[in-house]
């Protein structure tokens, strides 16, 4: 028998300190790092799938950004794998593109170089394949093709938790102290426990593999259009091809097949219209053409394909006193526009690495659980304004970049930087950045309002086209990147953030006034009292380029 399972002295059962259901991204990164954090820690994955797993697994959220990529490559310590395994990212890229084929005429939002801080494009089979290895020789008992049959609660006692599963026709059970729900959305506590929350974010998706990778390149014989980026790897960044109510990804893996899905807005773009793949393909055709027309051909031999209703959803509670939590897709699902799902479980993987070590420990972790729980929640809650209600602004070639502008700035600005500097669980640091916190929310509140209004009134505007948007051209948009990798104590925290709101305030200021010289009439949606003791003019402006025939 492993030492990672021991026989409880009260019980035959085996017995574990931390039991974990579900042994995929969300679930195999967090035993790794409770090992990592504490190599005496007995962990105990449960996964109902044989391992290994075949290649571009059938899963979305192969696409990191910087608090995943980080989390992966520097706290877990993966990052040999990734460079070696995986595809270095080449950002976010965004296509105006709905309804036409010339790509080399449509509006480009991207980088024509790498930024500082790397991501990468996950397979994500052969990542979890190796997670799975990687865990074993870290000590973690794997039991990999089981199922969970029965969960018994220990309630508010101090007892253990009991997990019953299946495993080679034989049932084994399993005594636990904290138990670990980290089985996506099958959500085997959260149904237990009726922990279920919708949300008003109504969007739902379909997506496929197929053989061969997508290069957008092929698409243009332009030689100008060609060497915009440096190197001219199109097909190594994330892919958006926009629309109004939707966008389409290409993601390419590095087991040599290309991820592709379409994700909309459910009343512009009902799934009806796209749930199988020939559907899908026929709605290619008509808003993604040239897409359709790649696809078409024989080398891109469909592997799989899935869809999901209304795919974003909220959680009651995630943390609890009673020594169980939920992680990954098991617990909130916001949406992949920016591909956030590897940072939420970066940071719940976090919190409850530090609820189990204080246990552990001997400290009382039950006066954090409502913390953690209230943060965490609030990251949610303020990243999903980012989504709601904002898919309608998504073919706008003049305002979407703006907001994707605005957003980064934001991301970059509170939640990256915390996460760097591994503050999430300093409660001095987190006390003092309160204040902080409130303004930006409320900035970025009255700025969503904004943008949509401001979209709202644009859908009439001419549309400028063949401009590349060059995100890495914008000298602090670059820094602001390259200076989450600086190592800060807490006052230097503290100061570097309250410089990124002052930022985040004279970015506000500048997208308010052009919005009004769009539009005059625009309300300001509260910007105005927000930004009237904000020293808004000592920040180098975005180019003329970005407003370019916005009015």
């Amino acid at each position: 028998m492993s030492d990672q399972v021991r026989v409880h002295s009260s019980d035959s059962s085996p017995h574990t300190d931390v039991a974990i259901l579900g042994g995929g991204l969300a679930g195999l990164t967090l035993a790794l790092q409770l090992r990592q954090r504490d190599p005496t820690c007995a962990v105990t994955v449960i996964e109902r799938r044989a391992h290994p797993v075949r290649e571009a697994a059938h899963k979305v959220g192969e696409s990191t950004v910087e608090i995943g990529a980080h989390y992966l490559a520097k706290v877990l310590g993966l990052e040999a794998h990734l460079e070696a395994e995986q595809i270095r990212k080449f950002g976010f890229r965004f296509f105006f593109s709905d309804r036409r084929s010339d790509i080399d005429q449509c509006t480009e939002l991207g980088v024509s170089q790498l930024l500082p801080t790397p991501s990468w494009q996950i397979d994500r089979g052969r990542f979890e394949n190796f997670l799975g290895e990687r865990a074993r020789a870290a000590g973690v008992r794997f039991e990999d093709a089981a199922v969970v049959r029965e969960l018994t609660m220990a309630g508010d006692t101090d007892g253990d938790h009991l997990v019953a599963f299946e495993r080679n026709g034989a049932t084994h059970t399993l005594r636990s102290r904290w138990l670990v729900d980290a089985s996506g959305r099958a959500g085997l506590l959260k149904r237990k426990l009726d922990l279920a929350q919708p949300n008003d974010h109504d969007a739902n998706a379909v997506w496929w593999r197929v053989d061969g990778i997508v290069d957008p390149n092929v698409w243009s014989q332009d030689a100008g259009w060609l060497q915009r980026c440096d190197p001219p790897d199109r097909w190594r960044s994330t892919n958006h091809m926009c629309g109004p109510g939707y966008w389409f990804w290409l993601i390419p893996l590095a087991s040599g097949a290309h991820s592709l899905g379409i994700v909309c807005d459910a009343k512009m773009h009902p799934l009806e219209t796209m749930n199988t793949h020939a559907k899908a393909m026929d709605w290619l055709r008509t808003h993604q053409p040239q897409v359709a027309a790649t696809l078409d051909r024989s080398e891109h031999t469909l592997q799989d394909f899935l869809f999901l209703r209304h795919f974003s959803y909220g959680c009651k509670q995630v943390f609890s006193r009673e020594r169980w939590a939920l992680t990954g897709e098991a617990g909130l699902f916001l949406d992949p526009f920016y591909s956030p799902g590897t940072d939420f479980i970066a940071i719940s993987n976090t919190y409850i690495c530090d609820l189990i070590g204080k246990d552990r420990a001997g400290t009382d972790f039950r006066a954090y659980v409502a913390l953690y729980q209230q943060l965490y929640v609030s990251f949610y809650e303020n990243t999903l304004t980012l989504y709601q209600d904002q898919y309608p602004l998504f073919g706008d070639e003049q305002v979407m970049p703006i907001k994707v502008i605005w957003d980064y700035t934001y991301y970059w600005s509170l939640l990256a930087p915390l996460f760097f500097a591994d503050r999430l669980t300093s409660m001095t640091v987190l006390g003092r950045l309160r204040p902080a916190f409130a303004t930006a929310g409320g900035l970025n509140l009255a700025m969503q309002r904004l943008l949509r209004d401001w979209g709202r009134r644009n859908l009439e505007a001419a549309v400028p086209d063949a401009r590349m948007l060059d995100q890495s051209g914008i000298d602090w948009f670059r820094e602001m990147n390259g200076a989450l990798n600086d190592p800060l104590d807490d006052d230097a925290l503290v100061a570097r953030i309250g410089e990124n709101i002052a930022r985040m305030q004279w970015l506000a200021a500048e997208i308010l006034q052009h919005a009004r010289t769009a539009h005059p009439e625009i309300d300001d949606m509260g910007l105005g009292a927000l930004l009237a003791s904000a020293d808004t003019g000592k920040f180098t402006s975005l180019s003329d380029t970005w407003y370019a025939d916005a009015a």
